[in-house]
């Protein structure tokens, strides 16, 4: 057995010392097939392992994530876990497995080469140590490497009974994986809006709907994002920022979306008037002051910035790691910060639910504005 240690001031690795992300990458180069079992992981770290595993021709592979089933997975975690279970499945390599029994807290990655086990490494390291951050650049970690036969050995067979399906299921399987909603950074910073309490929204979420209405976000497919037919909401909806600029000089804001609804709801008795300002109280706890504008006061918008309900919107999107926002949407020429039905899809939501709470709140004169709780949601078709 070898220690292995953190290079983290003021303890340093010293000269005959190695790191663990070191020795990991050295067995990585070594093996074939590699198999890890571990508590927590990190987007980062997932996509990291993703391109180890590439680089360095591994024909097995599967990891084993042991807490999240019960705590709960970050939304960015989960969707990159997702997207690299679905390559190595379709590659024939291997897979991403979640312990569900139990929570398990233990951190194992054991080598393989021609289909013998040759080391392993055990320790107080979960898989974000292959990749560091700033959340973990300062957390110590000691483990320890073992090439011991019959050591290895049983560390192998530990892993291989982790995998059983009383004990865990491949990622893509399990229903309702309790998700942890990542921070919306989209809107720091920002002005005109402000958080509010958790207990803020559940009291609004609470109130009787007054007046209530669903809508559903049109989004082309992905294969459709370059149909430009006005059919298929390429250049509209959240979309928008798609269409020509206002200025040939300056693309549209990725953030800048239209939603607009239909004669069936803005002739509901109860629907905002045109350009009368109500706050809006958002399902993640935002809080901002909006208003409909245009013909039939048909769009929703928020008050002294057209780009805060983008924001609200994509930035959740963007946060869950499902879209990457775009600086310059006419150099995006591939479309690929373009909104889909398969990113709605993998968000699990689709629509907005507008709610007149039957509140109101006083604005900063002092005149009291209804409140209306804005969600982002799902629903059927009928809805």
């Amino acid at each position: 057995m070898k220690l292995l240690y953190s290079n983290i001031l003021p303890l340093g690795t010293e000269e005959d010392q190695e790191t663990i992300m070191d020795c990991f990458n050295e067995q990585m180069k070594m093996a074939d097939r590699v198999e890890i079992a571990v508590g927590y992981t990190s987007n980062a770290s997932l996509a990291e392992l993703d391109r180890l595993v590439n680089e360095c021709n591994i024909s097995k592979v599967c990891l084993n994530i042991g807490m999240y089933f019960i705590e709960g997975m970050p939304e960015g975690a989960y969707h990159t876990a997702i997207k690299i279970n679905e390559k190595w499945q379709e590659a024939g390599i291997g897979e991403i497995r979640v312990v569900k029994a139990f929570k398990y807290h233990g951190k194992l990655f054991c080598f393989y080469k021609d289909g013998n086990p040759f080391s392993a490494i055990i320790g107080s390291a979960n898989l974000g140590v292959i990749k560091l951050e700033a959340s973990n650049r300062r957390q110590y970690e000691i483990s320890a490497i073992t090439t011991d036969e019959q050591e290895v050995a049983e560390i192998a067979e530990h892993i291989e009974k982790l995998k059983m399906p009383n004990c865990s299921e491949n990622i893509a399987l399990i229903k309702n994986m309790p998700l942890v909603r990542e921070v919306n950074t989209a809107l720091n910073g920002i002005e005109l809006v402000t958080s509010v309490p958790k207990s803020n929204v559940e009291f609004y979420e609470r109130c009787k709907a007054y007046v209530s209405f669903f809508l559903k976000l049109k989004v082309p497919k992905k294969d459709e994002r370059h149909l430009d037919d006005g059919k298929h909401y390429t250049k509209s909806n959240i979309n928008v920022c798609y269409a020509a600029p206002r200025s040939k000089r300056k693309a549209r804001d990725w953030y800048e979306t239209q939603l607009t609804v239909g004669a069936d709801v803005y002739r509901m008795e109860g629907y905002p008037e045109k350009n009368k300002p109500f706050f809006v109280v958002t399902d993640d706890g935002y809080w901002f002051k909006a208003h409909t504008t245009s013909d039939n006061n048909k769009q929703f918008s928020a008050v002294g910035d057209e780009l805060i309900m983008g924001r609200w919107l994509k930035g959740r999107l963007a946060a869950a790691g499902i879209v990457k926002p775009v600086n310059n949407t006419a150099a995006d020429t591939d479309r690929l910060g373009m909104i889909t039905e398969e990113m709605l899809q993998e968000y699990g939501c689709d629509r907005l639910e507008f709610k007149k709470t039957g509140q109101t709140a006083l604005d900063e004169d002092g005149d009291p504005l209804d409140v209306w709780m804005l969600s982002f949601t799902a629903g059927s078709e009928e809805e």
